[in-house]
């Protein structure tokens, strides 16, 4: 019975981290700046609730050149940003 018991909680932890890694909150904003050369890109957005901040118009950095390569100066845009190697970081856009 403990070995059942044992296996049904392995099995819900394991349930609640994969879904936690794909459940991203997206953000709206719009596009002030993009600086294709710097790889950053200026958002006025909405609170970054997993960031802990508030609304405000910030410079990010961008996870990787085909994300800047598809946003401009006032575009709305949906996006994930996170901390990356301690530098804030927009790591996906829809």
């Amino acid at each position: 019975m403990k070995t059942a018991i044992k296996i049904t909680l392995a099995f819900m932890l394991s349930v609640g981290a994969a879904t936690g890694a794909i459940a991203q909150e997206y953000t709206k904003g719009v596009v002030d700046k993009v600086d294709t050369k710097a790889q950053k890109v200026t958002i006025k957005h909405e609170d970054l609730k997993n960031l802990d901040m508030p609304a405000m118009t910030m410079v990010f950095r961008v996870k990787d050149a085909a994300i800047i390569e598809k946003l401009k100066a006032g575009q709305k845009i949906e996006f994930v940003a996170d901390r990356v190697d301690g530098k804030l970081t927009v790591i996906e856009v829809k």
